[in-house]
């Protein structure tokens, strides 16, 4: 069987539990696309194949035995550089960290690995995760293979470049700001950013995580198909008992009345007309498939939530960050802490329990909105994927970039899922949705998301563009 490396990971693991197809074929076909499109895309800078094989026979070994392979038998993933993969450096996209190796595995990679997952390799991004651009001093400079002159997003932007040019089947991310959600809707796939606690982190590599990070950052998948999404969700989410956040909360919660909030520009992001249209089109086609979508001109507030989330994410030991960032000498990552700076400090005791208690009331008003809502449909960004590194170009481009990414800083600071669909492109230029749903329901996401798609052209695996 050919091009193994462009099918769903639902179908491959089906065809591998049912012999049709082995892991070791899978991963042989995931080294060989690997081989021939990473070198211009600079989307995997760690692997090791001779393990990678050793895996997939490991699988193969217990389909034979009669085993449950698990839910991602033998399907080649993804992970990014920033969580805990034993015998490998965590390196966050930092050279003072590229000797961090990890003695153990973080929750996700264990808890893919218990799901039959075959870890490809590991993804890039920028330093400290800081920018929705990937390039760093260790690692280099990641492009999308859709268009090497946009960005490929960040902070996972190699995991949205490897997906998308078909380097794995599905991708592990990362998002405290979007770094889930923006590389999928930069690269043309799909990527889903799970409710805090819902999948267990924690890095034995690294010091402990701030505050911030603790109560709003997560780890989730990318992948070209929702189905895609659904099961690695399934397979990420498993217990671990290293992670004193994670919540036993069920896949499946009840049923709900198929209605939609539709916002074509939520509190005052001014998208261009591009990303409203494609708001506007995902509306349509949640209507075709049976929703009630209701057009609001006002949702719960986005950016006082943005503005809060930027300092927990920035502010909370500002100090430390920039002095880690002076000592790793990244031009984007001290780009980012001093265009901040004048937004996030001081962030004293004071401000950190005002966060806090803010954080309390604007969640209330958001769960109760999604009460009435099963999903809210809203841009991804106001602006369709950036030229690459804009952020860098001039104080100008820094405000008009932070501007932009208003709807992705702040579901963060609430603790909620919310779900990139691609839904077409402009050009060569990919646009796409948010979708956004109460806490632990990221199977309303994922069912509004399957309509969308479903109304429009699947996303597929591309070369990388010239």
């Amino acid at each position: 069987m050919q091009d193994l490396w462009r099918l769903s990971a639902v179908d491959l693991a089906g065809l591998i539990k049912s012999k049709q197809v082995s892991a070791r074929e899978a991963a042989v076909a995931a080294l060989a696309r690997l081989d021939a499109v990473n070198p211009k895309l600079n989307a995997v800078v760690d692997h090791r194949p001779a393990e990678v094989l050793a895996d997939a026979a490991s699988v193969d070994a217990k389909i034979a035995r009669g085993e449950d392979a698990g839910v991602l038998a033998g399907v080649p993933v993804t992970v990014k550089v920033n969580i805990d993969q034993a015998g490998f450096a965590t390196t966050n996209g930092l050279k003072i960290q590229k000797d961090a190796i990890a003695k153990d595995n973080s929750p996700v990679i264990d808890n893919l690995r218990k799901s039959g997952a075959v870890i490809l390799g590991r993804t890039n991004c920028p330093a400290f995760s800081y920018r929705w651009f990937t390039t760093n001093l260790v690692h280099g400079d990641t492009k999308n293979p859709r268009d090497p002159g946009i960005t490929p997003g960040g902070s996972s932007g190699g995991a949205g470049s490897a997906v998308a040019a078909g380097i794995g089947h599905i991708a592990h991310g990362t998002d405290i700001a979007g770094s889930i959600r923006y590389p999928a809707y930069a690269n043309g796939v799909h990527g889903l950013r799970p409710t805090v606690g819902r999948i267990a982190a924690f890095n034995a590599a690294l010091p402990e995580r701030t505050i911030g990070a603790q109560i709003s950052a997560v780890s989730g998948p990318l992948a070209r198909t929702i189905a895609d999404l659904r099961i690695s969700l399934a397979a990420m989410s498993g217990f671990d008992p290293r992670d004193p956040w994670w919540v036993p909360a069920p896949l499946e919660g009840m049923k709900r009345e198929k209605r939609a909030a539709l916002c074509l520009n939520p509190d005052g992001l001014d998208p261009v007309p591009e990303v409203k249209a494609a708001v506007a089109d995902a509306g349509k086609r949640l209507e075709r498939a049976g929703w009630k979508v209701e057009e609001v001109t006002t949702v719960p507030p986005l950016r006082e939530a943005a503005d809060w989330q930027t300092k927990l994410w920035l502010g909370d030991s500002y100090e430390a960050q920039l002095a880690a960032a002076e000592r790793e000498g990244d031009p984007g990552a001290l780009a980012c802490l001093r265009g901040k700076k004048a937004d996030v400090v001081p962030f004293d005791a004071a401000a950190f329990s005002k966060a806090l208690v803010r954080r309390a009331t604007l969640a209330r008003e958001w769960l109760l909105f999604l009460e009435k809502y099963a999903v809210l449909v809203m841009p991804v960004s106001g602006e369709l994927p950036f030229p690459d590194h804009l952020d860098r170009k001039d104080a100008a481009s820094f405000a008009r970039v932070w501007k932009a990414q208003l709807p992705q800083i702040a579901i963060p600071f609430m603790g909620l899922p919310g779900l990139t669909v691609t839904t077409g492109l402009v050009g060569r230029v990919p646009v796409g949705v948010q979708v956004v749903s109460g806490r632990y329901r990221e199977d309303l996401c994922l069912l509004a998301g399957e309509a969308i798609e479903a109304g429009g052209v699947p996303a597929s695996p591309v070369d990388p563009a010239s």
